[in-house]
């Protein structure tokens, strides 16, 4: 019975270990509260071109973060294709991406390359980042998978 009783809790505990790597992750990057895109409108990049701030009232999860709508509309959209306006590289700056590092953006600095969102930590970095946009992508796509789940203290 005791040897029942210890295996159990070895289980028990290896299974919330493994859990704690789960949820770990850093596919998304979310601020304090876990809101996406420094609460920009994900949608609005595409259907207005420019960043419009998302309100609280309209809100959507995905991929555990929390994106911000500037109506109801942008928020139904995004409920549909979540794909078709998510971030690459979870929201991370793409040139962040591109030398294996997760930097927070600030919202405002994007480009929609062949229909996908890439976001920049700021204007700055985004004008770096747009001298070579094609070569900026292939960095960033073969960074991403080896830095996406890494904690950004660990990076």
């Amino acid at each position: 019975m005791f040897k029942l009783f210890s295996y159990r809790i070895f289980f028990a505990v290896m299974t919330i270990a493994m859990s704690s790597f789960v949820f770990a992750s850093q596919e998304t990057a979310t601020d304090e509260n876990g809101v996406i895109l420094a609460g920009h409108d994900a949608v609005a990049y595409f259907t207005e071109g420019k960043p419009v701030l998302g309100s609280a009232e309209f809100t959507a999860i995905h991929k555990g973060a929390i994106y911000r709508f500037s109506s109801a509309e942008n928020r139904d959209l995004f409920k549909h294709e979540p794909e078709r306006f998510e971030p690459a590289y979870g929201g991370y700056c793409a040139l962040g991406a591109t030398m294996g590092e997760t930097f927070k953006v600030d919202g405002k600095a994007f480009e929609i390359v062949d229909g996908k969102l890439y976001v920049n930590r700021d204007k700055e970095v985004y004008d770096v980042w747009k001298m070579n946009i094609p070569q900026n992508l292939l960095a960033a796509d073969a960074e991403w998978p080896e830095i996406q789940f890494v904690a950004v203290n660990n990076l």
